[in-house]
């Protein structure tokens, strides 16, 4: 599949991972419809670099039908699906403040695993109408910290892990429609959230990888992005993008 053929959807679109991966499949012809929650910056990013923006919470199965909808209807279909929506929490499961809130650990998952699993299968279900013998590609995000979760990542580790570890019998579950399935698992991205933090909390983060020495650039997941794309056999795999960096 060659990217300038690509009509994708991008979760999690307005910023972040999204946003770059977004930008990199317009520069090379695709076309691209973003889902996100935040509509404001999802439609300004959307009218700048000339996409269409559906705002989408991704847990819920009749707002993502919606989305899908409103993609095939001004990109003429569907046939690839990045999943980058998620969200970050930090809580031990003991602190001092008493056991990890359980909510806030449902809430990750929902949005991370259950959420990316919800868009994957719609869009399968979208995809399959197309024709030929590839009929779609989904990209899945996962973590490092699936494989090296750090203290107070369980919530999150767990919603990363269970996307590795979907990525297969997902593949094999759509092998016969003719649509491939992988993930990416970065490391430490120079996202909005992580820039935010004090310069030298970055510089000691960057530190911790192998090499090169620092943050990953949102444009290197774009890059591979694409590269799932347009590889058709490459399949099932999660690929670590992360300077070699193993969390202590």
């Amino acid at each position: 599949m060659k990217l300038a053929d690509t009509r994708a959807v991008i979760t999690g679109g307005a910023s972040g991972l999204g946003a770059a991966t977004a930008r990199h499949f317009r520069d090379n012809g695709a076309s691209v419809t973003l889902f996100d929650r935040d509509a404001e910056k999802g439609q300004a990013l959307a009218a700048e670099i000339g996409a269409t923006f559906v705002q989408v919470d991704v847990t819920d199965a009749d707002s993502v039908r919606d989305g899908l909808a409103a993609a095939r209807a001004a990109m003429g279909g569907i046939n690839v699906a990045i999943n980058c929506a998620g969200i970050a929490t930090a809580e031990r499961t003991l602190g001092r403040k008493g056991p990890h809130d359980l909510e806030t650990y449902r809430r990750t998952i929902d949005v991370n695993l259950v959420g990316s699993f919800n868009v994957s299968r719609l869009a399968a279900a979208e995809m399959a109408t197309n024709e030929g013998t590839e009929k779609g590609v989904i990209v899945m995000t996962a973590s490092i910290a699936a494989f090296d979760g750090q203290k107070g990542q369980a919530a999150y580790a767990a919603s990363k892990a269970g996307i590795a570890g979907m990525c297969l019998p997902m593949a094999r579950d759509l092998a016969s429609t003719g649509i491939r399935v992988n993930a990416i698992a970065p490391g430490i991205f120079a996202t909005p959230m992580l820039l935010e933090l004090p310069e030298e909390v970055q510089a000691g983060l960057a530190a911790d990888v192998t090499f090169p020495k620092r943050l990953g650039d949102p444009s290197e997941y774009a890059a591979l992005a694409a590269f799932i794309v347009e590889c058709g056999y490459l399949n099932a795999e999660t690929i670590r993008l992360d300077g070699a960096l193993r969390m202590q």
